[in-house]
């Protein structure tokens, strides 16, 4: 396994990336610096609009993730080369993937990976090997629980054998290897993280907030602890949460 901790803050990029990428900036979604007033109460707390000195942070902060990651594909260009010269390239799996998504301005809140909703919670997972056809995109939901069980599966592991949380999605990329069905739904959930002290920057916010920068904007607490169930289907994409409601004292 091949775990680089690009694009994970200082963002210190290959000293020949550091001035790529200079006019980019973070995109301008539907969802970019709009208060989410019908949303928790953390989404609720966000500065809107947004002011000048925190768009410049998210951005650059945009700017130099991308920066780190050419490091990052300079990996991945060395590993397929490597395995090419061994001739092992086409009897080789590869799984690129992340473990968490990002915001850069969605609802006000400048950059983390904290909240319920789809720019948080959805990953990138990129898969090739044998029996997978190329430029093909699989719709049915994949969790990270499911590598594991993907990964023995491909080994011929008898999978009944092992009680894990996650399935198999081979049958999901591979058709012709295995066959399958797609999971109704799955569960998203997440444990808040909270300063039990004030921000010594934010005073006025009290205890159990975290991550208030810039502009004293918190992206995480303790009562941003919530457990949801994602429905999806060809006809249904659903989200139902709870919060839980952790008292400080």
């Amino acid at each position: 396994m091949l775990s680089p901790p690009a694009p994970h803050s200082p963002w210190t990029a290959a000293p020949q990336y550091q001035n790529k990428f200079a006019d980019i900036k973070a995109p301008r979604d539907g969802s970019f610096d709009k208060l989410g007033k019908d949303k928790h109460w953390l989404l609720r707390q966000a500065s809107n609009p947004m002011s000048n000195s925190s768009v410049d942070y998210l951005d650059n902060a945009y700017r130099k993730r991308w920066q780190t990651l050419l490091s990052v594909d300079d990996m991945v260009a060395a590993l397929v080369k490597k395995l090419q010269d061994i001739k092992e390239l086409n009897n080789t799996y590869i799984f690129y993937t992340s473990d968490n998504g990002y915001h850069t301005g969605q609802f006000s809140l400048p950059i983390d990976k904290r909240q319920l909703y789809e720019f948080d919670i959805r990953t990138p997972l990129l898969v090739r090997g044998p029996g997978i056809k190329p430029n093909i995109t699989v719709k049915a939901p994949v969790l990270n629980i499911d590598l594991a069980p993907t990964i023995l599966d491909i080994s011929g592991t008898n999978l009944s054998a092992f009680n894990a949380d996650g399935q198999s999605f081979l049958s999901q990329m591979a058709p012709s290897l295995r066959n399958g069905t797609a999971r109704p739904f799955f569960l998203v959930e997440y444990t808040g993280e909270g300063n039990p002290n004030s921000d010594p920057d934010c005073p006025k916010l009290g205890p159990g907030v975290f991550h208030c920068f810039p502009d004293c904007v918190c992206e995480d607490a303790f009562n941003n602890t919530y457990a949801c169930v994602r429905s999806l289907s060809s006809n249904e994409n659903l989200q139902y949460c709870e919060l839980q409601i952790l008292s400080l004292l």
